[in-house]
């Protein structure tokens, strides 16, 4: 199983930063850090009728799919990547930093947070302290907490963590018992993500979405992940109640991002909102 796969290797993989003098050095970085943008705050501010809010990803590979360029291979421009979804009209990004699986990488986030002025959500496999206060040092507004990857108990632990560091916190759940556990665990929790991707196979079904959704208050942001492809599945999704939507493959691999961006906002090709500078 893919997320057994990860999850192992996260957990050797952080072994080797804990050391005391690391975790010393983050806290130094983030005393002098500005504090972070409301992740969920832009999300809510920036839905329309029209549109969900658009988490727009930044991402280089996939454990299913590889690199999601060919010319990745020769050259990634995270920073380049994230300046064309603010330009294009995104209201947040979110930036993978998980090095072995996913070719991510923390100095990515960094490097975007210097440049770009989006809130930023660090899309990673927490199953460690270190890895908050990591996503703080280096700029992150909002971590991801995915429930199937957690015992009860560190769902709780990591989120009062998270809140203590100021980070806002996106739930991801993808069965009715993880999306339970949330309402129940942590009943202030304003962002629900639904992952239409099954982290065991890899396989997408929007309609994961389409049935959790009914299942959430409606004080809660809801955000829809993975699958979302074209107009239509946008369209299936405002329907269904959804807030945001978080894609990331169909704006890589589109001949143009803007026009991906304008299409699944279903706004004329060049308008721009909410992200752009003027």
């Amino acid at each position: 199983m893919i997320l057994e796969r990860i999850l192992e290797h996260k957990k050797a993989e952080l072994r080797h930063k804990q050391g005391r003098g690391y975790l010393s050095e983050l806290k130094a970085k983030i005393q002098d850090a500005p504090g972070p943008l409301g992740f969920a705050v832009a999300l809510d501010a920036t839905r329309s009728a029209t549109s969900p809010a658009l988490i727009a990803e930044v991402k280089k590979a996939s454990p299913s799919l590889g690199l999601l360029r060919p010319e990745f291979q020769e050259q990634f421009d995270p920073v380049g990547l994230a300046k064309s979804y603010l330009e294009h009209g995104a209201s947040a990004l979110s930036v993978l930093t998980d090095k072995d699986f996913f070719q991510g990488s923390l100095e990515y986030l960094w490097e975007i947070k210097q440049a770009v002025p989006l809130p930023t959500l660090n899309k990673e496999f927490m199953v460690d302290d270190v890895q908050f206060y990591e996503a703080r040092a280096y700029g992150a507004d909002a971590i991801l907490l995915i429930v199937a990857a957690l015992e009860r108990r560190q769902l709780v632990d990591f989120y009062a963590l998270a809140r203590e560091l100021s980070l806002d916190v996106l739930f991801e759940t993808h069965h009715e018992r993880e999306l339970d556990r949330v309402l129940e665990r942590i009943p202030d929790a304003r962002m629900i993500g639904i992952n239409n991707r099954d982290l065991k196979t890899f396989s997408t079904d929007l309609g994961v979405t389409f049935r959790l959704a009914k299942r959430i208050p409606a004080d809660k942001l809801i955000v829809s992940e993975s699958g979302i492809h074209k107009r239509d599945d946008v369209e299936r999704l405002l329907e269904a109640g959804i807030h945001a939507m978080l894609v990331g493959e169909s704006l890589i691999k589109a001949d143009s991002i803007g026009s991906k961006i304008a299409e699944l906002r279903g706004v004329p090709t060049g308008e721009v909102t909410p992200g752009k500078k003027q």
